[in-house]
């Protein structure tokens, strides 16, 4: 409750909050509220402007693309899109990178050796032209930019809990449990695991933002969801070829694509102070 409390308490995590959940929130009601299907195309109405520009129509809030398709439509459900790779990459990521880094600082020697190579290994290498190569091999789905997403982000998660765990092992709690002989896997999931949440919940809310950053760049370059399904890389890349004349096909997806990682990143800034105080006398 003091951790809710200090998080209420700071308004730029508050605003980070608001901005997340508006974004929840547009996705989830995104088939009743949007102003028309997302591939609905209308070429006699194409490429208009605003509705508080001369030509708009309050029927386009945000005006159509080059097909005549709705943005405001396609910005909401390229929501749905977005949010659902990041979290389930991120949640793959987190599940993946905590146990390596629980046996990894648990165990040490061979095990830790292995694991900490593996990941110096890829942080050596340009995430990104990675997840380019592997996107450009074979069919695209979403399946796979969810599997290419988590395989770029398990490293943060594994370094953070190893780190902790060097730490926590060494404690009186975790001696007294192997004394009273429990398992290797209860000390691990009972007893440390808990105390690596609030890290844990931290690093998840920045891996978050950068799993829509690494969402959005691989469907500007073409190598993420397809058309017609909409994300906001996507439109991106679509409205490029219009900027000069038709400049919302680019500045309202990029504004969507800003605030959604500024809002994520405010939030998990909101979240470690509150859970690590300590942070924030420093």
């Amino acid at each position: 409750m003091k951790s809710l409390r200090r998080l209420l308490e700071d308004r730029t995590a508050v605003g980070g909050l608001i901005v997340v959940v508006i974004f929840v929130l547009a996705a989830v009601v995104a088939v009743v509220a949007a102003p028309a299907p997302y591939d609905q195309q209308n070429l006699p109405e194409r490429i208009l402007p605003p509705a508080w520009i001369d030509r708009g129509s309050v029927e386009h809030p945000l005006g159509t693309d080059q097909l005549g398709r709705d943005l405001l439509s396609r910005i909401m459900y390229g929501a749905r899109i977005s949010l659902l790779v990041a979290s389930i990459s991120a949640g793959v990521a987190c599940i993946v990178g905590t146990v390596l880094g629980l046996w990894s600082g648990y165990f040490g020697g061979l095990v830790d050796a292995v694991v900490m190579r593996l990941a110096d290994a890829q942080l050596s290498f340009p995430y990104l032209l990675l997840a380019v190569a592997i996107m450009s091999i074979g069919e695209r789905g979403l399946l796979k930019l969810i599997i290419v997403l988590s395989l770029g982000g398990w490293v943060t998660y594994a370094r953070t809990v190893r780190a902790s765990v060097l730490v926590l092992k060494q404690m009186e709690f975790v001696e007294a449990a192997r004394t009273l002989g429990a398992t290797t896997t209860r000390i691990l999931f009972l007893h440390i695991l808990p105390n690596l949440a609030g890290s844990i919940i931290v690093v998840g809310t920045f891996q978050f933002a950068q799993m829509i950053l690494t969402e959005s760049s691989l469907g500007f370059l073409g190598l993420g969801v397809q058309p017609p399904t909409p994300s906001w890389g996507g439109m991106l890349s679509q409205g490029r070829s219009y900027f000069s004349t038709a400049w919302w096909l680019v500045i309202f997806p990029g504004v969507t694509i800003m605030l959604a990682v500024l809002g994520t990143n405010l939030l998990g800034d909101g979240l470690r102070d509150a859970l690590d105080p300590r942070l924030k006398t420093h």
